[in-house]
């Protein structure tokens, strides 16, 4: 007697989100303010506008750019406005911060395109397992634009998932 095996995650409903699928391939770069202080201590306008000029700003080129100053230094405001204006007409996505900071932005736009309608009353996992790394905080995002679409929003794969989330009825 042959017993039929039936695939139940495949019968199931569940649609499966894989946030890896989000990833930005670009490369990333931190620029670091330190490399234009004056003694390591602040940052001087004449010379670094002089750098800003002569600087090759094509090499960043649609890459992802998160701006810093690793230093404890005096590096005002409008220092990081003008080296984000210089690096816009190139780079693909400019961030202040570390690069935890970029790839969470990079996370967020992404997750911004997403349209949570096609979401709508479904059973949604959100793939637990990558293969790169994806910060909590994109998670987080994901669950907000989510939830007040789905009917159930669960975490892990189809075979062995976590309730997070059910509609009440």
């Amino acid at each position: 007697m042959e017993t039929e095996i039936i695939n139940r995650v495949a019968t199931s409903g569940l649609v499966s989100l894989d946030l890896e699928e989000l990833y930005h391939p670009g490369e990333r770069v931190l620029y670091d303010l330190k490399d234009n202080l004056y003694m390591g201590l602040m940052l001087r306008e004449k010379d670094f506008r002089a750098f800003l000029k002569e600087h090759d700003w094509r090499q960043y080129a649609g890459k992802n750019v998160a701006i810093t100053c690793t230093e404890d230094a005096i590096v005002p405001t409008w220092a990081y406005m003008l080296l984000t204006l210089h690096l816009q007409p190139h780079a693909n996505t400019i961030v202040f911060g570390v690069l935890t900071d970029l790839e969470e932005k990079l996370y967020f736009d992404a997750i911004a395109r997403i349209d949570p309608e096609q979401y709508r009353d479904a059973r949604v996992v959100v793939k637990g397992c990558s293969k790169v790394p994806v910060p909590i905080a994109a998670y987080v995002e994901l669950t907000r634009v989510l939830k007040p679409v789905v009917q159930s929003l669960l975490f892990g794969e189809p075979c062995s998932t976590v309730p997070l989330y059910k509609r009440p009825k």
